[in-house]
């Protein structure tokens, strides 16, 4: 059988004999072209959130998206507290406040995808 194979994007035409084991008996340079199956796109990078002042800050114990948002700059929370529904494995999880105080930074929005410890908010 004739594979074409790429590496270091140059194509190799590579005959291989079918026995018990696959042994290569001929390797050549490819004479037809071989296009890439996906096309290779880039997503765009975010910026990493500033993060002012000292405080507890509020992070995502696994990677998901944020279904909602229960909290806004300045609103007084209680330890407990429900500050963000994140989807993560087609299930949401509550993210709870970890201390009492005043929000001072809400760090994501509604709908966006957030990594494992990516700070979602600061208590101060």
């Amino acid at each position: 059988m004739k594979y074409i194979v790429t590496l270091n994007g140059k194509n190799y035409e590579v005959d291989v004999t079918e026995t018990e084991e696959a042994i290569v008996t001929n390797i050549s340079d490819a004479v037809t072209p071989v296009a890439p199956a996906v096309p290779i796109t880039t997503a765009p990078v975010q910026a990493a959130p500033v993060i002012a002042g000292n405080g507890t800050q509020i992070k995502s114990p696994m990677p998901g998206t944020i279904l909602k948002v229960n909290a806004s700059q300045g609103q007084k929370v209680n330890e407990g507290d429900v500050l963000f529904i994140l989807e993560a494995m087609k299930m949401e999880n509550e993210i709870v406040a970890s201390a009492s105080g005043t929000v001072s930074q809400i760090l994501v929005t509604k709908g966006q995808t957030v990594e494992t410890d990516a700070v979602l908010a600061v208590i101060g």
